[in-house]
C-alpha cells in the first residue's frame, strides 16, 4: 500500500512564500560551472562540476520581496534582512507536511531559477531516515507533476564517491545529512586521518586517501548548495558559536531555509510563512486531540486501593467498573468488577480491612462520569486512590489504551482504516528481555497481553459488526501477534538501549521502523500495538496512530506538544487516501481523533498543552480590543486600500459588542455560528468585513486548541425501537427514493452572464507596500523617549506592485477554474476570452485571489442558470436503511450533543450549540413529534453544485398537524433566499424539486430557524 499525495493549497502557498523572495532573479541555467580536482591518483585531467548560480539581487531588493510576502501573510514586516547571509524561516505545525513542502520548494526553485543543489540538515538519524523514506514515497508524485526526477542520497562517510556524483550532476540533486556527521572540532590540526575520537564526524573535514587526499567539505562547498535545516531548534542548539553552526557555514550555502513547528525565538530570521497550531486546527489539517487521564489521587498504604475504570451507561441505572484489591488463597490481587449502587468493597474484597471505612457505592453519575462513596470519596473516570504503586498505574494506562483502541477500531473498520496505538517506554527490557536462555517478554508485554484478553472479553459482547468480530477472532490476530517492539538493534538483531550518541545500532532500528511505516497501514500486517523507545519519539511518524501512551518514569518529563506530535497527521485508508476535509467535509474530526492516555489528570495535561501552545503563539493577541484594528492597512470590499484610524477602530470594536460578537474581549459562540453560516453583520463597517474577519482570526483563544476530555465523549448508539416505529417507517418510505436530474440550459447565456458578472463584481486586491518614514527632530525630556513620542509623525508612501506573477511561475488558470466550477475547459476558455482586458489584468495583480473570486462568481452564475431549468425524476432504487446504523456520531453532552428519547440515536449531535441545539431540544419536548433524526451524510440529494445533505427528518403524530412528514433545513438569522449564498440557495431549490418529485406532496420540505417555524409550516 502506498500513500497517495495530492496538491494542498497551504503547502503550495508555503512554497511560493520562499520562491517569491527571489522575484527578479534571472533563471538562465541556474548553475555555475567549476572544475573538480580528482585528487591524487587521477593525474592529468579534471572533471566539470556544477554549482548553484549566485543571487544577483541586492539585499534591498530581497528585503522588499520579503516585506511584500510578509504583509500578504499577515506577518510583521522586517525593516532590514535579519542575520548574516540570507536565512528564511518557515513555521509549519507538526503533521501538516513540511517535508512534502520543502521537497516541492526544491522543485519550484529549480523550475523558476534553475538552482539544483540542495543539502538537508537534520538533527538525528531518526529524522534522517524519515526524510529519506519521504523522498522514496513521494518520488512518483513529484515526477508526475514536474516531469523530472531528483537524485537524493544520505551522506555516508564510507561512500564518499557519492559526493563527486553530487557535484558532477547538472540535475536536481539532494544530500541528506545528520549533524553528527559533521559537527566535529573545527581545529584543522585535529582533522587528520587516523586521529582517535569522533572519527565519523571528522571525515568530512579530513583529507582522505580513498577520496584522493581531498576534503569532502571542499567539494560540497563549491556547489554553493541551498541548505534546508529541518528542526533547527535541535540542529542549531542554543550556543551561537557551536560546532554545528560553524560547520554549516563551511558548506558555503547560497542561502538557508529553516523549517519547524517550534522555532527558538532567537533563531527566527526573515519569517515568510507561518502555519501555527491554531491555523492547523482551525483549517482541519491535523487530528483533534482528546485526553484520557489515569490519575493517582493519593498513595497512602493505609487506605484501600480503588480505581474507577469507566461508567457504563445502559437501559437501566448507570453502573461502574471498579478496580480494587481482593483476598484470595494465594494472597491479594487486583481485580476489576462491575458495580452498582450499594456495592460494598469490604464484602466484595473478601473482608479486607483497608475498605472498612464505608467504601460503599452511594451514587453513580453517568453525566459527570463520577462515582460517590458513603465515606464522601468521589472519583472521576481514570482516578486511582490509595495504595497504588507506579506499576499499577502503568497497567491501567495500558488497559485504557487497549479499550480506546478497540472503540476506535470498531468505528473505523467499515471505512477500511487501520488503527494503530503507540506506547513509548524508557527501558527496552520493560518490553523485551534478552538472556542466555533466549528472549523473554518484559513486564509491559505481559501486562499488555493480560489486559488485551480482559478487554476483549468485556467488549466483544457489545459489538454487532460481524466482519469486525471475525477480524478479532482470526488466529492471525491472536494476542501475541498484534503487538511488537521497535528498538535499536545490534549486529545480532538484539534490541539495545538508545544512547545520546547515535550510531550503527540506532540506524538498524530506525531503518526497520521506516520500512514498516506503510506496511503497518495494511490490515494484512497483524501488528496494531507498537512499543518503542522514548528516544525514538522524534522519528516515529505514522498517520494512523490514533492512541499514544507514554509509560515513562515520573522524572522523565517531556513536552506535551512533543508527546502528541507523533500522531497528529490525518489518517489514510487502505488505498492510501488521506481522510481530510475533501473526503469527510465537516465530519473530519469525527474520524481524526488522537487520544492521549496520560499518567495525570485531564485538567493537568490540558493546562500544560495549552500553555505550550500559548507560548508558541505568543505573538497573537489574546483579547479583542480596538488596538487590533487601529493603524492597520485594510481593503474595502471594492478593493480600495485604507488605513484604519483610531476612531474607526473604536467604532468597529463597539459594533462587535453591539452585535453580540464579543463579550469581555472574547469572541462569542454567536460570532462563530454566524461566521460559519456566512451571516456576519458589522453594520456600517460591512465594507471592511473581510479585513475584520482576518483580524479576528488572529486572536488566540486557548479553548480553541484545548484537548477534549476523552472520558466525556460519547458515541451515539442506534435506537432500533424508534427506527421500527410505524411513523418513521412511513416517513422513510416516502423520502428514501433516489432521483436523477435533467438540466437544459443555454451555455452561451451562461458564458455571457459570467462575463458580465465578472466585470461588475470581480475585484482583486492589489498588492501594495506601505513605507512609513519619520525622524527625531529634538528631545525635550526623557519621558518622551519612554512613552515613544519623540519620533515625529510618520510620512506614508504607498508602492503599487504592478505584477505579482513572475516570469518563471506557471499558473494553470483554466484548469484551476475547471476544478472550482465543474464546467468544461471549453466553457471556461470562452468566459476568459470574453472578459474585458481590465478584468483579466487583475489576474497578474493577485493570481490566487483572482482564481478564488472568479470561481465563486462563475459558480453563482451557474447556480442561477441551473435553478431555472432543473427537473428531477425518480430512479428505480432507494437509499439503504443501513446508512443509519453505519453512521458514526460522537458528541459531548452539554456541548455539541443532547440525550434523546425520540431520535434514531440516543444522542443528537449538532453542528451548532445555538440554533441546531435549540431546535433538537424543542423536538424532544413537543408531544406532537413522534420520531425524528438528524439525517446522516449517507442520505443526500445529487445537485449540479454537489451532494446536498438535508438536516432533519421529522414525523408528527397523525391528526395533530396537517402535514405529518417533514424534512427541514435549519438556518440562522434571516432565512430569506436573498440572504443565502446563491449556490446554497440553488441546492435548497434542488431539494424542493427533489421532494416534490418523489412524495407527491406528502412530504413538506422547508428552511426553518426554530420549532415554531416548523410548526407553522406543517399546520398551513
Amino acid at each position: 500500500m502506498k500513500i497517495k499525495y495530492k496538491h494542498q493549497r497551504f503547502q503550495a502557498e508555503a512554497t511560493r512564500c520562499v520562491t517569491d523572495v527571489f522575484q527578479g532573479q534571472p533563471k538562465r541555467d541556474g548553475l555555475s560551472n567549476f572544475l573538480i580536482d580528482q585528487g591524487k591518483g587521477h593525474i592529468g585531467f579534471k572533471v566539470e562540476g556544477f554549482g548553484n548560480a549566485p543571487i544577483v539581487l541586492d539585499r534591498e531588493s530581497l528585503c522588499e520581496n520579503i516585506r511584500t510576502i510578509q504583509m500578504a501573510q499577515g506577518l510583521k514586516p522586517i525593516e532590514h534582512i535579519q542575520g548574516e547571509g540570507l536565512t528564511l524561516t518557515v513555521e509549519m505545525e507538526t503533521g501538516t507536511g513540511k517535508t512534502y513542502t520543502y521537497i516541492k520548494t526544491m522543485y519550484e526553485l529549480n523550475q523558476r531559477y534553475g538552482w539544483s543543489k540542495f543539502i538537508i540538515v537534520v538533527p538525528s538519524i531518526a529524522i534522517r531516515e524519515g526524510v529519506f523514506k519521504s523522498f522514496e514515497s513521494m518520488a512518483e508524485h513529484f515526477a508526475g507533476e514536474y516531469g523530472k526526477r531528483m537524485q537524493y542520497f544520505i551522506y555516508n562517510s564510507k561512500q564518499l564517491s557519492k559526493i563527486d556524483g553530487f557535484a558532477q550532476d547538472n540535475g536536481i540533486h539532494v544530500m541528506v545529512i545528520n549533524t553528527q556527521a559533521f559537527n566535529a572540532s573545527m581545529n584543522e590540526e585535529k582533522n587528520i586521518q587516523g586521529r582517535s575520537g569522533d572519527a565519523v564526524a571528522r571525515i568530512i573535514f579530513s583529507r582522505r586517501d580513498e577520496f584522493g587526499s581531498r576534503r569532502p567539505i571542499d567539494i560540497l562547498a563549491k556547489t554553493n548548495p541551498i541548505m534546508i535545516i529541518d528542526e533547527p531548534q535541535s540542529v542549531l542548539g542554543t550556543d551561537k558559536g557551536n560546532a554545528t553552526r560553524r560547520g554549516i557555514q563551511l558548506f558555503n550555502p547560497l542561502f538557508k531555509v529553516l523549517y519547524s513547528a517550534t522555532h527558538r525565538k532567537d533563531d527566527i530570521y526573515n519569517m515568510v510563512f507561518r502555519l501555527d497550531a491554531i491555523d492547523a486546527y482551525n483549517k482541519r489539517l491535523v487530528k483533534k486531540v482528546e485526553v484520557r487521564g489515569v490519575h493517582q489521587l493519593g498513595s497512602t498504604a493505609t487506605n484501600g486501593y480503588v480505581y474507577l475504570d469507566e461508567i457504563v451507561i445502559g437501559k437501566g441505572n448507570p453502573q461502574a467498573r471498579i478496580g480494587f484489591d481482593m483476598k484470595t488463597n494465594n494472597g491479594t490481587r487486583h481485580v476489576i468488577r462491575l458495580a452498582g449502587e450499594g456495592f460494598n468493597l469490604k464484602e466484595q474484597s473478601g473482608g479486607l480491612q483497608e475498605y472498612e471505612d464505608n467504601y460503599i457505592v452511594e451514587r453513580i453519575d453517568g453525566l459527570t462520569g463520577t462515582i460517590h462513596f458513603l465515606n464522601e470519596l468521589t472519583l472521576h473516570e481514570g482516578d486511582i486512590v490509595g495504595a497504588a504503586n507506579e506499576e499499577l498505574v502503568r497497567r491501567m494506562q495500558i488497559r485504557e489504551t487497549i479499550k480506546t483502541h478497540l472503540e476506535r477500531e470498531r468505528q473505523l473498520f467499515p471505512r477500511h482504516i487501520k488503527v494503530l496505538s503507540l506506547f513509548f517506554i524508557d527501558h527496552v527490557d520493560s518490553y523485551r528481555i534478552y538472556s542466555k536462555e533466549g528472549v523473554e517478554k518484559g513486564k509491559f508485554a505481559k501486562m499488555f497481553e493480560e489486559e488485551y484478553q480482559r478487554a476483549l472479553q468485556e467488549m466483544m459482547p457489545t459489538f454487532t459488526d460481524g466482519a469486525y468480530m471475525r477480524f478479532l477472532s482470526d488466529p492471525k490476530n491472536a494476542c501475541d501477534n498484534i503487538h511488537d517492539g521497535y528498538f535499536s538493534v545490534d549486529k545480532k538483531g538484539v534490541s539495545v538501549e538508545s544512547k545520546s550518541k547515535e550510531g550503527e545500532n540506532e540506524e538498524r532500528g530506525f531503518n526497520l521502523i521506516m520500512k514498516d511505516k506503510e506496511r503497518l497501514l495494511s490490515q494484512e500486517c497483524p501488528v496494531r500495538f507498537i512499543f518503542s523507545h522514548s528516544a525514538l519519539k522524534e522519528g516515529w511518524d505514522n498517520p494512523n496512530v490514533f492512541q499514544i501512551c507514554t509509560l515513562k518514569d515520573t522524572a522523565n518529563e517531556i513536552k506535551k506538544r512533543q508527546e502528541v506530535g507523533r500522531g497528529m497527521r490525518l489518517c489514510v485508508n487502505d488505498k492510501g487516501e488521506r481522510q481530510d476535509t475533501d473526503v469527510l467535509g465537516d465530519t473530519v474530526f469525527n474520524i481524526n481523533i488522537l487520544t492521549v492516555i496520560a499518567s495525570e489528570s485531564y485538567d493537568d495535561f490540558a493546562k500544560k498543552l495549552q500553555k505550550e501552545i500559548a507560548e508558541a503563539c505568543d505573538t497573537r493577541p489574546v483579547i479583542v480590543t480596538a488596538n487590533l484594528f487601529a493603524d492597520a492597512m485594510a481593503q474595502t470590499e471594492d478593493g480600495t486600500t485604507v488605513k484604519i484610524s483610531t476612531q474607526q477602530a473604536v467604532d468597529i470594536h463597539e459594533e462587535l459588542i453591539t452585535q453580540g460578537y464579543i463579550k469581555k474581549g472574547k469572541l462569542t459562540q454567536k460570532y462563530f455560528d454566524e461566521k460559519k453560516a456566512g451571516q456576519l453583520d458589522f453594520g456600517e463597517a460591512n465594507e471592511l468585513k473581510s479585513f475584520i474577519i482576518k483580524q479576528l482570526d488572529k486572536v488566540f483563544d486557548p479553548d480553541s486548541v484545548k484537548p477534549t476530555n476523552g472520558r466525556e465523549k460519547k458515541e451515539a448508539k442506534f435506537n432500533a425501537d424508534n427506527f421500527h416505529k410505524k411513523e418513521w417507517q412511513e416517513l422513510w418510505k416516502r423520502i428514501n427514493t433516489r432521483t436523477y436530474y435533467n438540466v437544459n440550459f443555454d451555455t452561451s447565456k451562461l458564458i455571457k452572464n459570467a462575463i458580465d458578472e465578472l466585470y461588475k463584481h470581480l475585484n482583486v486586491t492589489e498588492i501594495r507596500i506601505v513605507v512609513e518614514s519619520g525622524g527625531i527632530e529634538g528631545i525635550r525630556d526623557r519621558e518622551e523617549l519612554e512613552v515613544g513620542t519623540a519620533m515625529s509623525a510618520a510620512k506614508v508612501r504607498t508602492i503599487h506592485v504592478k505584477e505579482a506573477v513572475g516570469s518563471g511561475v506557471t499558473y494553470d488558470l483554466v484548469g484551476e477554474l475547471v476544478q472550482a466550477t465543474g464546467l468544461t475547459r471549453r466553457t471556461i476558455v470562452a468566459i476568459l476570452q470574453g472578459i474585458k482586458p481590465t478584468t483579466f489584468h487583475q489576474f497578474k495583480l493577485n493570481p490566487e485571489e483572482f482564481i478564488i473570486k472568479a470561481g465563486r462568481i462563475i459558480n453563482d452564475c451557474k447556480a442561477i442558470s441551473l435553478i431555472q431549468h432543473i427537473r428531477y425524476e425518480k430512479r428505480n432504487n432507494t437509499f439503504d436503511s443501513d446508512i443509519f446504523e453505519e453512521a458514526t456520531l460522537r458528541g459531548t453532552l452539554g456541548k455539541d450533543a443532547i440525550e434523546s428519547e425520540k431520535s434514531l440515536y440516543d444522542l443528537v449531535v449538532v453542528d451548532s450549540q445555538g440554533i441546531e441545539r435549540s431546535f433538537a431540544e424543542s423536538l424532544e419536548k413537543e408531544d406532537d413529534v413522534v420520531v425524528y433524526t438528524k439525517l446522516p451524510g449517507g442520505f443526500y440529494i445529487n445537485t449540479p453544485m454537489g451532494k446536498y445533505n438535508p438536516d432533519w427528518a421529522v414525523a408528527f403524530r397523525e391528526g395533530s398537524v396537517k402535514h405529518v412528514y417533514f424534512v427541514a433545513e435549519t438556518k440562522g438569522n434571516d432565512i430569506e433566499a436573498s440572504q443565502l449564498r446563491k449556490a446554497e440557495d440553488a441546492k435548497i431549490e434542488c431539494a424542493r424539486r427533489h421532494f416534490a418529485a418523489i412524495s407527491t406532496g406528502e412530504v413538506v420540505y422547508s428552511v426553518v430557524k426554530t420549532y415554531q417555524d416548523l410548526y407553522n409550516a406543517v399546520t398551513k
